[in-house]
């Protein structure tokens, strides 16, 4: 077993909103709560998603290789996605990109050498007027970062990484 117990009752809790024959409805959820727990998705990983899920692992792994959310290699502990499309460009987004660039030394989809922070291009976060945007771990959005802001985000970070 590559995930815990908890996890497979995670996936059965998703597994049991969709019909049998629909089990593949399930992929990204189940993709997204192994990648909790690993932090990265192996293809070990896959494999025993689509194993459990029941379904061909390519299916799974056109899910994990297709959504930027999924990591096939491994991250660091805090991923920052920043988005520099076109409103969010115009309203600073690749001015904070290429800020947390130079504070972080490192470039886009590459990590810190101490493997606390990898850094993350992104498209569309649907904030566009609370640009700059940045998307931490995939699931907290923080909205018009200043040089100020993101440098007491990084320094919670760095705590946090510490700890």
């Amino acid at each position: 077993m590559l995930l815990s117990e908890q996890a497979y009752t995670k996936i059965d809790k998703e597994l049991a909103k969709y019909p049998a024959d629909q089990r593949s409805s399930a992929i990204m959820s189940s993709l997204r709560i192994a990648q909790e727990e690993n932090g990265w998705l192996s293809s070990d990983l896959v494999a025993e998603v689509a194993r459990y899920i029941g379904v061909e692992p390519i299916a799974v792994q056109e899910v994990a290789t297709f959504y930027n959310m999924f990591e096939m290699k491994p991250v660091g502990k805090f991923k920052i996605t920043v988005c520099t499309n076109l409103p969010c460009a115009l309203r600073d987004g690749v001015k904070t990109a290429e800020y947390l660039k130079e504070k972080l030394g490192i470039g886009f989809n590459e990590t810190t050498p101490d493997g606390a922070i990898t850094l993350k291009e992104g498209e569309c976060m649907g904030a566009c007027g609370d640009s700059p945007v940045l998307l931490v771990n995939n699931h907290h959005m923080c909205v018009r970062m200043s040089q100020e802001k993101i440098d007491e985000m990084l320094a919670e970070m760095s705590k946090e990484a510490q700890a």
